[in-house]
């Protein structure tokens, strides 16, 4: 299949690139480059041997979205492209509402108008909102505590909308929760463009120097350290399962809903050791205060994804360290 990846450059999409790639498809890529680098493609390119056609675009220009589709026989649409900050999207809820909803009202029309009606979205774990229980099954209420959160959210309805609209619609939300690690080659992984929002680049960062020290918002939530759990996932098992959520389209499921994750949680101070066994680095720390929109726990309970797509996270929090590490001990710098 001939697949595009909007926002395919960022740290997500280009390790799905490998994966499709290596799986037989062709991959093409919408990306403003806003928060990624054009040199991840490239890099991807170098690990799998086949190209990528790229295309430097903004979703949220209708007239461009529609030429790319115009110019390609596209079979189905992952759609990653989004900004991605909770404490950023709580500084500037507008920007986050505009971007990431009317970038996917655009997609959305492009798609229809084009008849392209096979759609796997980037949702996430922050549609819960402070879950009740955990761990978190899909039927779960949601609420989002944040206006990222809240995005995405709201594009889930409007997607939902647009299926019950239309049944030809096949459409796989994708709620996934701590991406974390690189690939195996050391050749791509997480570069953000400023400060890290996400803990493993911040310890990452701190590790080879780029940074002083990790600032840990919070010790006081009701966990066992008193720092915030999390369910981190190994990107590329999360690769793998937006190629099995693929499958799962082309039997033509519906609207389903998955949650992607490992099932169990790890607190800050876990991952901190963790990195800091797999890098042989200290990890120096600062305690501050909690951050707006963070939650204490949040780990999901992932066994609808094995039922039905025949996906189960393989990789383990030492793996997820370890490549997390060989990434920025390659790049200490990133793509630059």
């Amino acid at each position: 299949m001939n697949i595009l990846l909007t926002g395919g450059a960022g740290y997500i999409g280009s390790h799905t690139s490998v994966m499709l790639l290596e799986s037989g498809h062709d991959v093409v890529v919408l990306d403003n480059l806003c928060n990624s680098k054009a040199a991840s493609l490239k890099r991807v390119e170098e690990i799998t041997g086949k190209k990528i056609l790229f295309y430097q675009e903004d979703l949220c220009d209708l007239a461009g979205v529609n030429e790319i589709f115009r110019q390609n026989s596209i079979d189905a649409v992952i759609h990653f492209a989004g900004l991605k900050s909770v404490a950023e999207s709580v500084e500037q809820p507008l920007r986050y509402y505009q971007n990431n909803i009317n970038g996917t009202l655009v997609l959305c029309e492009v798609m229809q108008a084009n008849g392209v009606k096979n759609l796997v979205f980037s949702s996430s774990a922050t549609v819960y909102g402070n879950p009740e229980t955990v761990p978190i099954n899909e039927n779960a209420p949601v609420g989002a505590f944040n206006p990222y959160g809240r995005s995405k959210l709201f594009i889930e309805k409007i997607l939902t909308d647009l299926y019950l609209s239309d049944k030809k619609w096949n459409i796989a939300l994708l709620r996934y929760f701590n991406p974390v690690g690189a690939h195996l080659s050391g050749l791509i992984g997480e570069d953000p463009s400023d400060l890290p929002n996400n803990l493993m680049p911040y310890i990452s960062q701190v590790a080879v120097g780029q940074l002083q020290k990790l600032l840990i918002y919070g010790d006081d939530y009701e966990t066992p350290d008193g720092t915030g759990v999390r369910d981190y996932i190994h990107v590329m098992d999360l690769a793998q399962g937006h190629l099995k959520a693929l499958e799962k389209l082309n039997s033509g499921p519906g609207l389903v809903t998955y949650n992607l994750g490992t099932g169990k949680g790890y607190s800050v101070l876990e991952m901190v050791a963790a990195y800091e066994k797999a890098s042989g680095k200290q990890i120096p720390c600062q305690i501050v205060g909690r951050r707006p929109g963070d939650i204490p726990t949040c780990y999901a309970n992932p066994c609808l994804a094995e039922k039905e797509l025949g996906w189960t996270a393989r990789r383990g929090i030492d793996e997820m360290c370890t490549d997390a590490w060989r990434w920025q001990y390659l790049n200490p710098k990133g793509y630059v």
